[in-house]
This record gives structure tokens, C-alpha cells and sequence, in this order.
């Protein structure tokens, strides 16, 4: 017999879990299913920056708490370049606005632990997940669990399954417009077992090339580092690591980075990827699975959680009052909010990497960028909105 509920959710990552709860919330049935294990989930290390919208909606959801024990709230970023660091000031820039920094698997560890305690329906470690009927009345998702085939029976499906998952794919061909771009460069980003060199994010234009400070906790530091997007991380050891990051962030003299043991390295490519529209028949995708930014702006997460936020008040109005009018309009929402955060992301990203296609003209256009947002408050002004997150409608 197929497991029947109301929405069925492909995807536990922010997207698919944070919708599941909302959902919760407001009275509807969903059904979770996950390729990875929880264990996984729970510990693979990625962004961590939350804008004020979404820090505000983890608190208001009740799933908040270690959010607001454990996160370090940030009232402004550092710009870094020709040997200089300027403060972008968060707070003053947008009436006492800021972000936080806590990682998303914690997060997802909140959202979990608040699932289950609500009898939410979870399924790990599925197999040959497949979706079907989405143009229908009756859309089914079909996998595989304990070797044993199942089918959830739902209402509508949430695609919230990353950019390699199956629910943008099982879009019909020529239904989709796909929007796109690679960058020359990726990051190679270290884990390390030292506390923070910086109370706040020092982002670093450099010679050299871009160089990222942040950090996960008080005694875990997060680096990064511009790189050839096919660069092998096994060429690079531990020192060599440190002694280019100490060349492209040591700039400003006095200031030291602080070192410490490197417990995780990988390279990240760069790229920005949108479909539209975001939705067919009763599949609507959300998160990575419709759109991928860069990660100089820390907008992935972010987008993900808009993008629930949209569609979890779509289902609410259909649940009471049978209208279509929000769900309908689901993709068009979420697009206006995605495109202007695609330009942040690319904005960020051209003013502070190297292009190996940069001209000295190139050069002096990006320092010159770089010197009016840190002079002046328009443009300032303008970084801080964007980064601690647009309005919502």
C-alpha cells in the first residue's frame, strides 16, 4: 500500500526540512525522503552565514535555540585591498540589521530533532527515487528503502533534492529555460582548529587572488582560497596553504593570521545557475535544485529558505481556502528575489577576484569599485542591504 500524505518532500537538506516543519505548523502532512543518512547530514560541514530574515524565522518556527546560544551574530564585514581593511557596518547601514554565523549542519540537526519530536516522517538512506504523474492530480514519488519498493501518494511535491537530484531533470524537456555560468576559478577552502584571526569576515582582494576569513565557531576557523577550478587538493599541503594565506591576508601590518591544526580541505567550484520557471505541473522546486549562486555573497542557504518561505504560505492558502492564486504565482515570486540575488552574487564575485582575463585597466576599474563602496555611504549602503538580506514581501 503506498504511504499517502498531502505533500511529498524529495530532499532533507535546509529547503525540504525547513518546509516540512512549516508546513507542520500550519496543519499539513509531508513526507520526507533522503538519499544520505542522517549521520551524514548532521555532519557534513558547509555555509554558515544567516541573514537577519532567516535567523528571525528559525527563532519565530522554534527551532532557534542553539541558533541563539551558539551563533555568532556579525554586525558588518570587512573589504580588504591595496594593503588597507575597511569595516562595512551593518548595523548603522540598515537600522541595527546584522547576520549570524552558524553552520547549516546545524541547522539541519535543529530541524531534524524538531521533526521527529512532531512525529514528522523522515526516510533516510532511500534508493532509486523517482517522481511521476506531476502533471496530474495524484503525483507519486517511488523508491526504494531495506530493498523493498515503496510509493508515496501526495498532493503536490517539493523538488528539494540539490542540483544533481531528480526532480528538475523529470521536467519535461523544452518546459524549462536554463540560465547559466561558469567562473575560471574556484576556492580552495581549510577546516581549521584555530580560533578566528577576526571577530567578523575580512573578504581579501589581493594580487594573488580572492582570500576568504571566516569561521564556524570561537575555535574553528573557515579560510579560503582562489584557485584554478581544476586545481588538485592533493598538491597542496597543509604549509603551503597557511604561507599563501598569510600572503594574501597578512596585508595590513600588525595583523597576524592565527594557525592552527587543518582538519578538512576541498576544492568548490563557482558557478551561477537559474531555471525558470521554478515549477511544472504540481512539482515545485526549491533551493539548490532550481538555482545555484556563488559563495561569495552567502546567499545558497538564504535563497533556499525564501524560496520555502514562498511556498510554504502557497500550500497554506490552498489547504484553507482552496485557492491557486499563491501557488500559481509560486515561481514568479521566488524568480524576482533569486535574479537580484544572482546579481549580488556575481557583483561580489567580479569585484573581488582576479580574472586571468584582466586587463591593467580591468585592475583599476576593480580597485576603484572597491574604494567607492568603502568611501562612500550610497554604496555601502547598498552591499549591507544585500548581504544581511532584501525584504520579504
Amino acid at each position: 500500500m503506498p504511504i499517502r500524505t498531502q505533500v511529498g518532500i524529495v530532499g532533507a537538506g535546509p529547503a525540504g526540512l525547513l518546509l516540512s516543519h512549516l508546513l507542520y505548523l500550519n496543519g499539513i502532512e509531508s513526507v520526507v525522503v533522503e538519499l544520505k543518512s542522517r549521520a551524514y547530514i548532521e555532519q557534513r560541514v558547509r555555509a554558515g552565514v544567516l541573514e537577519q530574515g532567516t535567523a528571525d524565522l528559525l527563532t519565530e518556527i522554534g527551532v532557534g535555540e542553539r541558533m541563539r546560544a551558539q551563533g555568532l551574530v556579525h554586525g558588518g564585514i570587512h573589504l580588504q585591498f591595496a594593503g588597507r581593511r575597511h569595516r562595512i557596518d551593518f548595523r548603522e547601514l540598515t537600522a541595527g540589521k546584522s547576520v549570524t554565523v552558524y553552520a547549516q549542519h546545524e541547522v539541519l540537526k535543529d530541524l531534524i530533532k524538531a521533526r521527529l519530536a512532531t512525529g514528522g516522517q523522515l526516510l533516510f538512506e532511500v534508493e532509486d527515487v523517482s517522481v511521476h504523474d506531476v502533471d496530474g492530480p495524484r503525483p507519486r514519488i517511488r523508491f526504494r528503502t531495506n530493498g523493498t519498493e515503496q510509493e508515496i501518494s501526495c498532493e503536490f511535491i517539493a523538488g528539494c533534492d540539490g542540483f544533481h537530484g531528480i526532480c528538475r531533470p523529470s521536467i519535461p524537456e523544452g518546459k524549462l529555460e536554463v540560465y547559466e555560468r561558469d567562473y575560471p576559478f574556484g576556492w580552495l577552502g581549510i577546516l581549521a582548529e584555530a580560533p578566528p584571526s577576526s571577530e567578523e569576515l575580512i573578504y581579501a582582494n589581493h594580487e594573488r587572488g580572492f582570500a576568504l576569513l571566516s569561521m564556524r565557531s570561537p575555535s574553528i576557523s573557515r579560510l579560503y582560497l582562489q584557485c584554478p577550478p581544476d586545481e588538485d587538493i592533493e598538491a597542496w599541503s597543509d604549509e603551503a596553504i597557511w604561507r599563501e594565506l598569510r600572503a594574501r591576508l597578512e596585508a595590513v601590518d600588525g595583523w597576524k593570521l592565527t594557525e592552527g591544526p587543518v582538519v578538512q580541505k576541498g576544492i568548490t567550484g563557482m558557478r551561477s545557475f537559474v531555471v525558470e520557471p521554478m515549477q511544472y505541473g504540481r512539482l515545485f522546486l526549491a533551493g539548490d535544485s532550481a538555482h545555484i549562486v556563488p559563495p561569495t555573497g552567502a546567499k545558497g542557504l538564504n535563497l533556499a529558505v525564501a524560496d520555502v518561505r514562498v511556498l510554504a504560505r502557497a500550500l497554506s492558502e490552498f489547504y484553507s481556502s482552496g485557492k491557486t492564486q499563491l501557488l500559481d504565482r509560486y515561481s514568479e515570486a521566488c524568480l524576482r528575489r533569486v535574479w537580484k540575488v544572482q546579481r549580488f552574487s556575481w557583483w561580489m564575485t567580479s569585484m573581488l577576484h582576479r580574472f586571468e582575463t584582466d586587463t591593467p585597466f580591468d585592475r583599476r576599474r576593480q580597485l576603484a569599485e572597491l574604494d567607492y563602496v568603502t568611501s562612500s555611504r550610497a554604496g555601502a549602503q547598498s552591499l549591507a542591504e544585500n548581504y544581511v538580506g532584501l525584504p520579504f514581501d
